[in-house]
């Protein structure tokens, strides 16, 4: 069954795509000369971010009861979310769900969820990447479980850049970045922890402009930089298929300026449990491996980068056992 694609205007949730490139709060990154930056010559002007593990316990989840017959995922499109919601979308539909897909950006995605506009979403980040949206309306949501436990924010360069190594190399290779690290959306935690963490903590702010943009548009910038074989840093994470796309390498973060691993989560909105209690149960049991989330995105962003529905139908097709520990009896009879 394919989705509806519902509009931001529909939900009363406009928020557009921020494409900006200025720097954090409002501070110009790049006033200096940068004659007196030498690498030593800065005093670091922020900690390693607080990651502490988040005891967020999943929601209770009735034993029976009847699920509401429509169902409204939001979505951000980031790679692995754009996996995960075509994975639940096809399995949903398959059980007899009427699946919409809701299309938004980070922070209005978190107040629809909060205020039930809608149900469900699979990519938020914990403990630290989404920490300040789960303050702010976690209260109102429900955690459903954790499906990937090895998520990690990432400032990354491709490989034959064979003289930028880590976050602090950077500075010295300012001029042929052209003084920009390419970022994605403004809203995002990513862009906040190398804002508030990565750049002034390396003492980048006077050398390198953090420039926000998009997902979109920081993978165009990415294809185009790697395929010229020129010099070029983004914001990135992992997991994501740029990574078997393109041969890239992080850069190496001793000061633990990008934080630890993360958590991956799948989080309902407030009821949802009691509104989906068999929903709620298969995506409970939810989890992927490395292999499987990677072949999973390979599917639905690359080979079937048109319909990633039919990419997902493909690896439930070759991922029969993943019905099985996800779904248990109620796989029964699906076929994909």
């Amino acid at each position: 069954m394919n989705a509806r694609l519902a509009s931001l205007t529909a939900l009363g949730l406009g928020s557009a795509l921020l494409l900006t490139a200025c720097g954090g709060g409002g501070q110009d990154l790049t006033e200096g000369d940068g004659d007196d930056q030498a690498a030593g010559a800065c005093e670091p002007g922020a900690e390693a971010p607080v990651v502490e593990e988040t005891d967020i316990p999943v929601v209770d989840i009735p034993e029976s009861g009847e699920d509401a017959d429509e169902i409204n995922i939001a979505l951000i499109p980031w790679e692995e979310g754009i996996a995960a919601t075509a994975l639940w979308e096809v399995l949903l539909g398959e059980k007899g769900y009427d699946v919409t897909i809701t299309e938004l950006d980070v922070a209005p995605m978190y107040q629809g969820a909060a205020n039930g506009d809608v149900d469900l979403f699979l990519d938020t980040w914990l403990p630290q990447t989404h920490a300040d949206y789960w303050a702010d309306y976690g209260s109102d949501l429900e955690n459903l479980g954790y499906w990937y436990d090895n998520a990690r924010l990432t400032l990354t360069v491709p490989s034959y850049m064979e003289d930028v190594n880590t976050i602090a190399d950077l500075r010295e290779h300012a001029d042929e970045l052209d003084g920009q690290i390419v970022g994605i959306e403004s809203g995002s935690g990513l862009v906040r922890t190398t804002k508030e963490h990565a750049v002034p903590g390396y003492c980048l702010g006077d050398d390198l402009e953090l420039v926000e943009s998009s997902t979109g548009a920081m993978l165009a910038e990415l294809d185009s930089a790697y395929q010229a074989e020129e010099p070029i840093v983004v914001t990135l994470w992992r997991p994501h298929i740029a990574y078997a796309q393109y041969d890239l390498k992080d850069l190496e973060d001793p000061e633990g300026m990008m934080g630890g691993a993360e958590t991956i989560h799948a989080v309902g909105r407030g009821g949802f449990a009691e509104d989906y209690p068999n929903a709620a149960s298969w995506l409970s049991e939810f989890t992927l491996s490395d292999e499987e989330l990677g072949s999973l995105e390979s599917l639905t962003l690359d080979e079937y980068e048109d319909d990633p529905q039919e990419g997902a139908r493909v690896w439930l097709s070759e991922n029969p056992e993943f019905l099985e520990r996800t779904l248990g009896d109620d796989a029964e009879g699906l076929e994909f």
